[in-house]
């Protein structure tokens, strides 16, 4: 692998593993599904070379669950997974953030509902952002469109986890996986390890009884937890993170994520070479989603947006609410794992201002 800060070609997947590594995570627990094999597949080869553990469980549930008991012993442990698979880890998700325990958790989505198709698609976002598992919980989810910003998003998901003790997602999708860029990896960094984070499990090392758990049968007991929990979640508010491009005098906003962002940038500059006024606006933390800045636009002016997904729809209802309906909301999704082209964005775009692209 490149030297610290060397320029290199690498594909999404194997970035993404090469960044948890400089990240300091030495654990690793996975299982192989398509389209993001490729990352347990390096992460398997790596490992080993930095001191660190891999380990294919026998399935998704068991993985995560792994993942668990290396949190609450206080490491830096990731687990990544495809729509399908992730689906499974919901359960183990809850737990964690239940008994407030940092872990990275990758998703790189594909096309369905069930087990659908290997292409790239956007269908997980409600899966978490909203989260999919059981109870009142939330989890920060970071959202790349570059293969460059996948590596800095990991390495930040990692702080982020242990700063708030919660497990913090990485959405992408299969093409961001599959895609080779050039990036700079930063330098190695260790984990700070156990004796810096005094809620770590060390078995009979002197730190007295310590337990972790979700588990807690009085209602009053639960319900204090919850609110310890929710006045948390408040804070984790602020790692609030978009985009704005050329938004200043846009008349038109396109709101999109990750790869769709991409697509609707260059029909965003093929819009303005029309003298079209239309920026892109894209959330990078979907949650926090960035709704005090998408309000602030239509503060600005700003009446209609354009949200754009792989999905049939999901993200935009945040719009929607950001807005709170002083501003109307078009959307245009592709589902089954198609990735739309600029030129039916920018399709979309003239229609919603008045006219058919010639």
């Amino acid at each position: 692998m490149a030297h610290e800060m060397e320029l290199t070609m690498v594909k999404g997947n194997e970035a993404l593993g090469e960044a948890a590594i400089r990240a300091g995570c030495r654990f690793f627990f996975g299982y192989p599904i398509t389209p993001q094999s490729e990352l347990p597949a390096y992460m398997s080869r790596r490992m080993p070379e930095v001191n660190g553990t891999y380990l294919q469980a026998e399935s998704e549930v068991a993985a995560v669950n792994m993942v668990l008991g290396a949190a609450a012993a206080g490491v830096r442990v990731m687990t990544s997974s495809s729509s399908p698979g992730y689906s499974l880890k919901q359960e183990g998700i809850s737990y964690m953030i239940g008994s407030q325990l940092p872990a990275v958790v990758v998703n790189v989505m594909r096309g369905g509902p069930g087990l659908g198709n290997i292409q790239p698609a956007q269908g997980d976002y409600w899966q978490m952002v909203k989260g999919g598992g059981h109870g009142d919980y939330r989890m920060i989810s970071l959202a790349p469109s570059t293969v460059q910003e996948l590596v800095n998003l990991t390495v930040q998901a990692f702080e982020l986890a242990d700063k708030y003790q919660n497990p913090v997602g990485i959405l992408a999708d299969g093409l961001l996986g599959q895609t080779m860029e050039p990036v700079r990896f930063p330098e190695i960094k260790e984990d700070p390890g156990p004796h810096t984070k005094p809620w770590a499990l060390t078995g009979c090392k002197g730190r007295g009884k310590r337990i972790h758990t979700s588990l807690e049968l009085s209602p009053e007991g639960l319900e204090k937890h919850n609110i310890k929990l929710q006045a948390k979640f408040k804070v984790m508010e602020d790692e609030v993170q978009f985009e704005a491009y050329k938004c200043e005098d846009a008349d038109l906003i396109v709101v999109a994520y990750g790869t769709a962002a991409r697509v609707a940038r260059a029909a965003v500059d093929a819009a303005r070479q029309l003298g079209l006024n239309v920026g892109l606006f894209r959330p990078i933390s979907l949650w926090p989603f960035p709704s005090a800045a998408l309000s602030g636009l239509v503060d600005r002016g700003v009446t209609r947006f354009l949200d754009v997904e792989m999905s049939a729809g999901q993200m935009v209802e945040d719009v929607q609410l950001a807005v709170l309906g002083r501003a109307k909301v078009d959307f245009y999704g592709r589902t089954g794992g198609i990735v739309p082209t600029p030129r039916e964005i920018l399709n979309e775009i003239q229609k919603v201002m008045g006219g058919e692209a010639k």
